[in-house]
């Protein structure tokens, strides 16, 4: 009917005007909520400004307290330094004197030294002792005190350490108290045996042999490979119709040559070693030469096959000390360890294998006191020591200079009796050939290049003064004792501590002065005295050098280049 259709428009009227009020109604929402956010936004964006202002002028925003805690959060406290934990003979050793001249001690004042030692300390010039040997001698002549045949009491003796600087005295601190051991020896076996590391060094510990046995019949053998192995073979073993007899009491030898005798000489036999000497002993850890050090113990404890008779003394490896082992004497092997700078790294220094070792160190805190009664420690820190009369200088510049102020100190600076040491044979050699070719300098270098009797040669003529200027590699850094010494020159920086210590050490020896100059590159400059300060070397000073004082010297340096360069394309 009409009615219903006019009904039904009506009502879908009605419904098309609703849902255009809600379309409207949700437009007008959407406008405001976009105008909030917009509002929001600025707010936002004025409050980070604010807050980059702020921050820009360095002022804290004061915020509100938080109730929030930040897990793992911590306060900031300083870092403890972990102090090492050493062994107590490493921690509490025997303290020796450093100061040489305020501390020497008349020989006679040592007990238990023989009269006939006496007598030849004497006619060689020597009145009275550093202090290494006042305290090393006597307690090396306590451990023999009952003959070499047993140590003190029936125990096995106490290995020694010595840590003392170069120039200490140390070598004469064992050739003393091992020959008066041996003195009262019948028959002739190999009862102490010297390592060393380089062939110069073990000459010189035997000419120190050879002089306090003349006349005692104790007999010194070198081997070092200066002569040929059949030679040094004739001077070691003789063969007999009852076997092999030794003719050596004391060996001085360089560990690639002993190893080699030890296992292809016949009749060279170390059971009897009394005392195993190592010389330079942290050179002999780090490097252990082919395990030669296990070798030797090794030699030392070998059962021999024709030695039936004398099972009595067969010794065999020390280990607990029961009534069994009590039973059967036997001879102690004793262990002496000299550097002048030992390591205090227990695992290192366990592969050693000591046997309740002593150490005697010149390395030690010395205390101040002050005004006011109070007391201060010095040299806490100091990890070695270096010669009392040692003065020390570092030069900053650059590789071009180097070679001036090498020739400026010669020539200008009147330098004599000046050891130069290089990093490498191949520099050594080069500036051997630029000074010479400059001309006004006695040169000569010291390398591995020269033959063992162009090395003692060269050595001599420094020692008598005819060279002025000897360049060497590390080898003359080690033990061995240049006479006459006024200046060491470290022209290539030391990459070492140790290195720097043993260059150091050539000068300035026995109580003597010395200067040490190193020419550092400003790259190497931090570096460098980090590693002397963290090893407690404080006591050098910068000594800058002007170009200008440089500049006399160019011209012909200039010119010796190309004579140089010449003679090398030659």
């Amino acid at each position: 009917s009409e009615e219903d259709v006019e009904q039904q428009e009506n009502g879908n009227n009605v419904k098309s005007k609703s849902s255009k009020r809600k379309t409207t109604d949700e437009e007008t929402e959407g406008d405001e909520t976009g105008k909030k956010e917009k509002s929001e936004r600025t707010k936002e964006n004025q409050s980070t400004k604010e807050e980059l202002s702020l921050a820009a002028s360095g002022e804290e925003a004061n915020y509100p307290p938080s109730s929030l805690t930040i897990l793992g959060d911590y306060d900031r406290k300083p870092v403890q330094k972990v102090q090492p934990f050493l062994p107590q003979w490493l921690a509490q050793p025997k303290r020796v004197q450093k100061r040489i001249k305020d501390n020497l001690c008349p020989i006679r004042d040592v007990p238990g030294i023989h009269p006939r030692l006496l007598k030849k300390l004497q006619m060689n010039g020597i009145e009275s002792f550093f202090p290494v040997q006042a305290e090393v001698i006597p307690a090396i002549l306590q451990s023999a005190s009952n003959g070499y045949l047993m140590g003190r009491g029936g125990y096995r003796p106490k290995d020694i350490c010595v840590s003392a600087p170069t120039g200490s005295g140390k070598t004469l601190a064992f050739v003393i108290p091992i020959v008066q051991v041996l003195l009262d020896r019948v028959v002739c076996h190999v009862r102490a045996l010297v390592v060393l590391p380089t062939k110069e060094l073990a000459q010189q510990v035997s000419k120190v042999f050879n002089v306090y046995t003349d006349g005692t019949g104790l007999k010194v053998v070198l081997i070092t490979g200066q002569k040929s192995f059949a030679k040094e073979q004739e001077m070691l073993v003789q063969k007999k119709v009852t076997g092999y007899c030794s003719l050596a009491d004391i060996v001085v030898a360089t560990p690639g040559r002993l190893t080699d005798h030890i296992r292809q000489t016949p009749g060279f036999s170390l059971t009897q070693l009394r005392f195993l000497i190592i010389d330079e002993a942290d050179r002999m850890i780090d490097d252990m030469h082919q395990n030669c050090l296990n070798q030797i113990v090794k030699a030392a404890f070998q059962v021999e096959d024709d030695s039936g008779s004398n099972v009595l003394f067969q010794r065999t490896k020390p280990g607990p000390i029961t009534a069994a082992s009590s039973c059967s004497p036997q001879i102690p092997l004793q262990k002496l360890l000299f550097s002048a700078t030992l390591t205090q790294d227990p695992e290192k220094l366990q592969q050693l294998d000591l046997f309740q070792p002593r150490l005697f160190t010149s390395v030690y805190s010395e205390t101040k006191t002050l005004g006011d009664g109070t007391e201060t420690e010095q040299d806490a820190n100091n990890k070695y020591t270096l010669p009392e009369g040692l003065s020390q200088c570092y030069v900053p510049c650059d590789l071009n200079s180097k070679p001036l102020l090498l020739l400026y100190f010669m020539l200008t600076m009147k330098f004599t009796r000046v050891l130069c040491f290089t990093n490498s044979r191949e520099a050594s050699h080069r500036l051997f050939l630029l000074v010479q070719a400059f001309g006004g300098v006695t040169v000569a270098e010291f390398s591995s290049r020269l033959s063992p009797s162009e090395r003692q040669r060269t050595i001599r003529e420094f020692e008598q003064g005819k060279i002025q200027l000897l360049i060497s590699t590390d080898a003359t850094a080690r033990g061995i004792d240049v006479k006459g010494v006024n200046y060491v020159i470290n022209y290539d920086a030391p990459q070492f501590i140790r290195t720097y210590v043993h260059r150091v050490g050539r000068t300035a020896r026995a109580g003597k002065v010395g200067v040490a100059f190193s020419l550092v590159l400003r790259i190497q400059e931090r570096r460098f005295l980090r590693m002397l300060r963290d090893a407690g070397i404080r006591d050098i000073q910068k000594h800058p050098m002007k170009g200008k004082a440089l500049k006399p010297l160019v011209q012909q340096y200039e010119a010796a280049l190309c004579k140089l360069e010449k003679t090398v394309k030659v």
